[in-house]
């Protein structure tokens, strides 16, 4: 098992140990958008004791034997396969499936909380409406470049999918402050409940999502070509 340090970068703690993951969730630390900070600018910054984070690390990685789905000796196109069927495709069913509720959530209930949930119908139809280009835009145009080993000549659109990937993490925390990290008020419907978990699972299923492609799947297709 790998050995950190406070200076260890997020984002390679997760490729190095998949199930470090788990405390970054545990201890609120995103490890996508945000895994080329140190680990002791991240805790500085959040008012966490380094070394219990890294404890909790440690402990996570105990017994646990990574894969090959940690991805870092998969191939690119492996890679890109997975990207499409976990995370994409379920994308399509899952954003329209919230947002269906979202609207039946507000209509019996939105009067408890107008201003709330009108800035969260906001948020969430923009996050629908990006996501689906982004997307698009991965399949059509940087995918097929790395497939076809001209990863090295895509480091605009690489660069534009990470400003996009930081569009939607930013997105994805205003939806966690308007829906009080997703903590139900006590008089919620199952409806409503039902909602709040989906975006939750939506959240955490993205950070998998983007730290895949920001950590694993673009450093490694940049340094390929024909």
């Amino acid at each position: 098992m790998t050995t950190f340090s406070p200076e260890s970068k997020v984002g390679d703690i997760a490729v190095e140990q998949p199930s470090a993951t788990r405390s970054f969730y545990r201890f609120g630390i995103d490890f996508c958008c945000g895994g080329g900070k140190s680990l002791q600018s991240v805790c500085d910054k959040k008012g966490i004791d380094v070394k219990d984070l890294l404890q909790d690390i440690k402990n996570q990685g105990e017994g646990i034997v990574e894969g090959p789905n940690d991805w870092k000796t998969s191939s690119l196109s492996a890679i890109i396969s997975h990207i499409i069927i976990s995370y994409h495709e379920p994308l399509r069913t899952e954003l329209p499936r919230l947002k269906g509720m979202l609207d039946k959530v507000q209509k019996v209930h939105g009067h408890a909380d107008p201003e709330r949930f009108e800035q969260l119908q906001t948020v969430y139809t923009s996050l629908i409406d990006e996501l689906s280009d982004h997307m698009m835009k991965e399949e059509r145009i940087l995918f097929p470049m790395i497939m076809q080993g001209n990863g090295a000549n895509a480091s605009a659109t690489v660069a534009l999918m990470e400003m996009e990937h930081d569009d939607v993490g930013e997105a994805l925390r205003e939806i966690s402050r308007l829906t009080d990290a997703y903590v139900a008020p006590d008089y919620a419907c199952n409806t409503w409940r039902a909602l709040w978990s989906g975006l939750e699972d939506l959240e955490k299923t993205m950070h998998q999502h983007v730290h895949l492609e920001n950590n694993i799947l673009f450093p490694r297709a940049l340094l390929t070509s024909n």
